[in-house]
């Protein structure tokens, strides 16, 4: 990284750009994305225009209630519309759990790095006092802060991203229909036969064996056939 000012300052202007697609893409308002993120108007053609940065959890809420993946915003142009609606979720207190988690989950991280907070402050040219609010979550960290800061302690934004609350589930399945739909048709349609699952229910099973089980299960396979 040899400039995170500059680095910093594209991604920001980069994210914007697909946003402000996105939410035309799916023909929603800036009134109502701004009020499906808990911010104001200003504030998000602020994020749109590349002025400012959205934190992570408001990007991720961004997805939930445009229903694309949330991979888009890493470049992938995969917007993929589906007919379910999502289910309502608190957002503001979501969101300040949040804030919270990856604030705790970038100490962590940064320990483990072996990094003072004024060191990792200093990759993204901030003071060690806004470091230390980011990390017990009293502040929102802008995504390309983030993804500079995940880079320092060498983790991906992945690690960071929501696993495990109502938008987190919606993100799985999101991918999980993207991996689907990136199959070969024959595979997709053996997928969806229910008679197959037994089949896939052993491929699971073999998947979580270890590399010495597999090979007596192999060599007693061998066996049979001889």
């Amino acid at each position: 990284m040899d400039n995170p000012p500059i680095t910093i300052a594209i991604r920001t202007k980069k994210l914007g750009v697909l946003m402000q697609s996105a939410r035309l893409s799916t023909n929603k308002s800036i009134d109502d994305c701004a009020e499906a993120l808990g911010i104001t108007t200003q504030e998000l053609e602020s994020y749109e225009r590349g002025e400012a940065s959205p934190s992570l959890p408001e990007l991720e809420a961004l997805a939930f209630h445009l229903k694309i993946p949330l991979d888009y915003f890493w470049g992938r142009e995969i917007i993929n519309f589906t007919q379910n609606e999502p289910k309502v979720y608190e957002r503001d207190r979501l969101m300040r759990l949040r804030s919270r988690v990856i604030g705790a989950s970038l100490r962590q991280a940064r320990l483990e790095a072996g990094l003072t907070t004024l060191e990792l402050a200093s990759n993204v040219g901030i003071s060690e006092e806004q470091m230390n609010s980011y990390e017990l979550g009293e502040q929102s960290i802008p995504l390309p802060d983030l993804e500079v800061l995940v880079n320092s302690v060498n983790r991906t934004i992945k690690d960071f991203q929501d696993s495990r609350g109502p938008i987190g589930k919606w993100i799985k399945q999101q991918r999980a229909l993207q991996h689907f739909d990136d199959l070969s048709p024959e595979l997709q349609d053996f997928i969806s036969r229910p008679i197959n699952r037994p089949y896939l229910e052993i491929a699971q099973r073999l998947s979580e064996m270890s590399v010495e089980k597999l090979r007596a299960v192999a060599e007693g396979l061998l066996d049979i056939t001889l």
